[in-house]
């Protein structure tokens, strides 16, 4: 690890490297653009809400004279997907790619366009569709940085019935999106490495941070997102804080491929980046490759690793 506390001063320049981050509007995504943009990576802002993103990008521009471009995404949407990766530049090569876009708690079911539960579509299945179809734009030694959560450590993958659609549960259902991300990330990694690849994937939760995720999928009530602001003024981080853990696995030299960052405070909940704590389901190889094969073929994405 490096010196402690490990903080953005710490980021080693990004000059010449090109870095997308998913969700990059606001919260986690925003201050992760924020950073490489400020160690001189050229950064795009994968968003949803171009209008959002472009306020997004004034900001970081004010701040920094980055190299900033902005492309429209919806992860939950596997046709938005697979148009964002069609019309990547060819001469565009990927060194940083942070999947970061997520919703939480949706308080009723909703299913994606494409028939999925809408948390697991975009926190999940929109990010391996999109790994895959950019992995022919990733770099020699590119990272990818899998933003998972502390939540995954109560989660399970429900594989008789992935989309809730027998009994849903808001925090059950989060949770099983986050543990699936992980088990994503480091499964890739496993692959990655049988290939004899210099691609590296890593994975990274920010504790508890202060972010919009408290709007819970858009469709929280003014109690609800109030309520959820209030806990996590008492007990959690600013954004920027919460950030660091996925800038280090992003950035530092140290980091380990397969690796999972979190913050060196209580529970985790709060601090500077470490090696975090990975709950044994996410390490299940087996549920692992069935969970990749799922995935596979609810999204028609297939790995050319």
């Amino acid at each position: 690890m490096a010196r402690h506390p490990w903080t953005a001063a710490d980021i080693p320049s990004q000059a010449g490297r090109r870095a997308v981050v998913t969700g990059a509007s606001a919260g986690l995504g925003f201050e992760t653009a924020r950073a490489l943009a400020g160690a001189g990576a050229a950064v795009v802002l994968a968003v949803r809400d171009l209008e959002k993103g472009e306020r997004a990008a004034a900001a970081i521009r004010r701040e920094h004279p980055a190299a900033l471009s902005l492309r429209r995404i919806d992860t939950a949407s596997l046709a938005s997907v697979r148009a964002f990766a069609a019309e990547w530049p060819a001469e565009w090569a990927i060194d940083r790619l942070v999947l970061n876009a997520g919703i939480a708690a949706v308080p009723r079911r909703e299913e994606s366009m494409d028939g999925f539960e809408r948390q697991l579509a975009t926190n999940y299945l929109g990010h391996f569709a999109l790994t895959g179809l950019l992995r022919p734009a990733l770099s020699p030694s590119a990272r990818v940085v899998s933003v998972s959560s502390l939540a995954h450590r109560s989660g399970r993958i429900r594989f008789d019935d992935l989309h809730w659609r027998e009994v849903y549960g808001a925090q059950r259902a989060y949770r099983q999106s986050k543990l699936a991300l992980l088990m994503f990330a480091l499964e890739l990694d496993r692959r990655l490495k049988a290939a004899g690849s210099g691609i590296a994937s890593l994975a990274a939760h920010p504790g508890l941070a202060r972010t919009e995720v408290f709007r819970r999928g858009d469709r929280a009530g003014a109690f609800q997102q109030g309520a959820g602001r209030a806990i996590f003024s008492l007990i959690g981080q600013p954004a920027a804080q919460g950030a660091l853990p996925i800038l280090y696995a992003a950035t530092a030299p140290e980091a380990e491929r397969g690796g999972y960052y979190g913050p060196d405070g209580v529970w985790e909940a709060r601090g500077y980046p470490k090696p975090a704590a990975i709950a044994s389901q996410a390490l299940d190889r087996a549920a692992a490759g069935r969970l990749w094969a799922v995935s596979e073929t609810l999204t028609g994405v297939r790995f050319a690793l």
